[in-house]
């Protein structure tokens, strides 16, 4: 009985061992695989991992001269002094809009313009649409904001050219705080459409054209083809990528807002973002900004937890 109990002991004990030459092996047998994958791995430990290390300056009255030991440690200073502040408010309002605005209108177009794809049988004009749909996904930020400045300008505008043809007044919309969020998430919307559409559109190439093709036998038509077959294709992904971009509602890109904003719009276009590059690169004020950063950082991952959490309780389609 001592012997048996001694040989699962041992047994027991060379398991991490087993597994350490089974991985050394897989290491050896694939090594073209792991070494094709060490640059990504490289990027995630330099870029993201180790700039980590900094974000105790939000904890701290940085001084570069001090380095991040030296420097005073004061707590919560920081995220309380941005609490109390009179952007707090203003920043967390805008964000949410802008984000809020481009999740309702800009997530479900790509969905729509998919299945709309996948009905056209005439692959010359799919390959036509999909190409000019994807195409304002490469014009860079820059160019976008000055091309919605050319056509929303008030003297030269083609909107406002337009406009004055059809007997309306010439508006300077970059000057109206009110209508700088509907600018910023339409503009969104035309550039990212179509290529938000590809991951749909492949997804598609998985609904069963048996399916489609008795669904067609029985007298469905094609808006119950959509409905009924190809559409829950599609949840499994919808889901996914909205949980996705449920953890990003406090991020806004600060490129845009930033070259789209002005002293006039200031109101409704100044973002975490664009609060936290104003205070950390042009004010200098390193460690309010690093707290700022973190605490948008901290929102976005409660808001995926909590999101992917009532996923996983209604849906099998979760992160994890």
């Amino acid at each position: 009985m001592s012997g048996s109990i001694a040989t699962v002991e041992e047994s027991v004990t060379q398991l991490p061992r087993c597994r350490r030459n089974t991985f050394k092996k897989a290491v050896l047998v694939n090594w073209q695989l792991y070494l094709f994958v060490l640059p990504a791995v490289a990027y995630l430990i330099i870029f993201m991992y180790i700039p980590m290390y900094g974000a105790q300056i939000g904890f701290r009255d940085y001084r570069p001269t001090l380095g991040f030991w030296g420097s005073p440690w004061v707590g919560m200073k920081h995220f309380i002094r941005f609490f109390n502040s009179y952007y707090f408010e203003t920043v967390i309002k805008n964000t949410l809009t802008l984000t809020g605005l481009s999740l309702a209108l800009g997530f479900p177009l790509p969905v729509i313009l998919a299945l709309l794809l996948n009905e056209i049988n005439n692959n010359k004009y799919k390959k036509l649409i999909q190409t000019v749909s994807i195409g304002p996904y490469f014009i860079s930020t820059v160019v976008l904001c000055g091309m919605v400045m050319l056509f929303l300008n008030p003297t030269s505008g083609v909107l406002n050219h337009l406009q004055a043809l059809l007997g309306f007044e010439r508006i300077n919309y970059l000057q109206d705080a009110g209508l700088f969020k509907w600018i910023y998430v339409l503009s969104g919307i035309w550039q990212q459409t179509g290529w938000s559409s590809i991951i749909y559109f492949a997804a598609l190439s998985s609904a069963s054209p048996e399916l489609v093709e008795a669904a067609q036998i029985d007298g469905a038509n094609k808006l119950q083809r959509i409905i009924h077959i190809k559409f829950p294709v599609l949840v499994p992904t919808i889901v996914i990528l909205l949980t996705l971009q449920c953890g990003s509602l406090f991020s806004v890109g600060y490129e845009k807002a930033y070259l789209l904003q002005n002293e006039v719009n200031i109101r409704a276009s100044e973002v975490i973002s664009t609060y936290v590059y104003q205070a950390g690169l042009i004010d200098a004020d390193f460690s309010f900004s690093a707290a700022v950063g973190l605490f948008d950082s901290v929102l976005n991952c409660t808001m995926l937890i909590l999101v992917n959490y009532i996923v996983r309780r209604y849906n099998e389609s979760s992160l994890w």
